[in-house]
């Protein structure tokens, strides 16, 4: 007899009164931990005592992921439903990432029909997807093909793929909350106005209060539009929220999104202005520059058997090269989309074209993408406060430089602001991947022995704590290609928490801030902080603190 037929047997017995009696609690406790989802939810309206069973069986917080690269979109998204609801579950949230060929609007109809209308849900695509195979349970990176979009549609399977995400974080609260921009085409590759990036950290930080009673919230996942510039969001957000507050998630791709609350489901890309009405979800004329997941403390839950917290892994990829610049001058397009600047080298007052720039360091790089690192010092405030300066590092792709300018990627440049070069650097991305893996190898020590716990980052006794799970953003540059085989990023959790599920995409512009369980920064002084990441792995981890006994 199968695990699913006795389970049905044991609640047919039990609706009969005699199940308890007859098996003793500690076996029907197994046996409904043994049930899937929607069988377990079923069992805990049974009775209270059925209740109380399931309310033990889950009460530790559960991430669970599946992949699936089945070509047919309805075949994949039952394949990875079936896998991630194959055990008990009560979803929190859910995020899936797409490739390319499989349709926004239909992968999110189907996912929120197969676990609730009332969860925040994204639905994401990006250049690649991360995760466990829901049929072999393989770990699999999986890049989508770039180039000849004709060529690549004629190829039915290629670029075809999802990964799903579902959470359960008892303690907490859980809410999507958008970045509007105008509707403007003119405005779409420039970042959103000053006005609606306040509106957004405020509206963040007005749902937590109303929930938690504080303003930052434990942590935040981004996913942003194609046309986002997220640097300015993110220096805001930077500002405003606490040092705990963890953020991570990719800067650019197409999205939608539900909160949950009003059967809303919004854009996040211009492909998907629309107004018709689909299974209860509004399509509505909105244009969304980004949505947070924000995670809140729920100040109406006991902490229980524990807390949830959150904690990230920054594995960086580039490596300066050359001397420091200032800027001399800078000109901006008029569509934002590139500076023109000069530069002078430092403690030199002869100014520098973009070709005399680049000659500095010509024999220093061999091929490949590059960047200018660049340290700004702007007055950061919110509405009408007064605010304080800050300063940040940001990274400008190169363009191009000839006799007149050093062309980049993006606006925010000022004059005087210093710059540096970063290009990718394999083997430096090595050293620091084996030495956070290390890192891992101890915390796993740590938090595996009873009475050891983090303060500060360092280990002290009380709590114990439990990897749940994880999720990775990583750079599209990285992987097979960059490192010269695989896995390389994802083994460093994957070898230390084997139990824990990780899953995620990978990005062209990875987002990672916060208070870290590795605060390396390799790529930043002591002053300069980098909330938007190239060539790097961002790893959001999340951590169950259980009470140790005798506490």
């Amino acid at each position: 007899m199968d695990e699913v037929t006795s389970s049905k047997k044991a609640m047919e017995g039990a609706k009969k009164g005699r199940c308890l009696a007859s098996i003793g609690e500690d076996i029907f406790r197994d046996i409904l931990s043994r049930l899937p989802a929607s069988s377990f939810a079923s069992a805990a309206c049974v009775s209270c005592s059925w209740n109380r069973l399931c309310n033990q069986i889950l009460s530790r917080p559960k991430l669970l992921s599946a992949l699936s690269l089945n070509p047919l979109l309805e075949l994949a998204v039952k394949e990875v439903i079936d896998k991630v609801l194959a055990e008990p579950i009560r979803p929190h949230f859910a995020i899936a990432c797409v490739g390319p060929k499989f349709c926004l609007k239909k992968t999110h109809r189907l996912v929120t029909k197969s676990l609730s209308f009332r969860i925040p849900i994204v639905v994401s695509q990006g250049p690649g997807i991360i995760g466990s195979d829901a049929v072999s349970n393989e770990f699999r990176e999986v890049k989508w093909v770039k180039g000849d979009w004709e060529a690549v549609n004629s190829q039915r399977n290629i670029n075809r793929g999802i990964v799903l995400i579902v959470g359960f974080v008892p303690g907490l609260k859980v809410s999507a909350i958008p970045l509007l921009r105008p509707m403007d085409v003119r405005m779409l590759n420039v970042a959103p106005p000053v006005s609606l990036i306040d509106k957004f950290v405020m509206d963040i930080k007005d749902y937590v209060a109303s929930v938690s009673g504080c303003t930052s919230p434990a942590a935040i996942l981004m996913f942003g539009g194609q046309h986002s510039d997220m640097k300015p969001v993110l220096d805001k957000m930077d500002y405003a929220f606490s040092e705990e507050t963890v953020v991570a998630g990719n800067e650019c791709g197409c999205f939608l999104y539900s909160s949950g609350t009003d059967f809303e489901v919004i854009g996040g890309s211009k492909e998907y202005f629309s107004c018709k009405n689909t299974e209860n979800h509004i399509y509505q004329n909105h244009k969304c520059g980004a949505v947070a997941i924000v995670f809140a403390k729920d100040r109406g839950n006991s902490p229980g058997d524990g807390e949830i917290h959150f904690h990230l892994a920054l594995l960086t990829g580039v490596s300066s090269v050359g001397p420091t610049y200032k800027g001399a001058s800078v000109r901006v397009t008029k569509e934002k989309e590139s500076t023109w600047l000069t530069a002078r080298r430092e403690g030199s007052n002869e100014k520098l074209d973009g070709r005399r720039i680049l000659d500095d360091i010509d024999d220093e790089i061999q091929s490949g993408d590059l960047y200018i690192g660049v340290t700004r010092r702007r007055k950061c405030f919110i509405g009408s406060e007064k605010g304080r300066l800050v300063s940040s590092l940001a990274f400008h792709e190169i363009q191009d430089g000839d006799e007149e300018y050093l062309y980049v990627k993006g606006d925010g440049i000022k004059t005087g602001d210093s710059f540096c070069f970063y290009h990718p650097n394999p083997e430096a991305a090595l050293t620091i991947r084996d030495n956070i893996y290390e890192e891992f190898r101890n915390l796993k020590q740590d938090w595996g022995s009873e009475g050891c716990h983090l303060v500060n980052g360092a280990v002290a006794s009380g709590d114990r704590k439990e990897v749940c799970g994880g999720l990775i953003f990583s750079c599209y540059g990285r992987g097979e290609s960059f490192f010269g085989r695989q896995h390389v990023d994802s083994s460093v959790f994957l070898e230390n928490f084997p139990g824990a599920p990780l899953a995620g995409m990978f990005c062209f512009g990875e987002i990672g801030r916060g208070s870290t369980i590795l605060n390396r920064n390799d790529i930043e002084n002591q002053n300069s902080r980098c909330c938007l990441h190239v060539y790097s792995t961002v790893c959001f981890i999340m951590v169950h603190t259980m009470k140790s006994l005798g506490r």
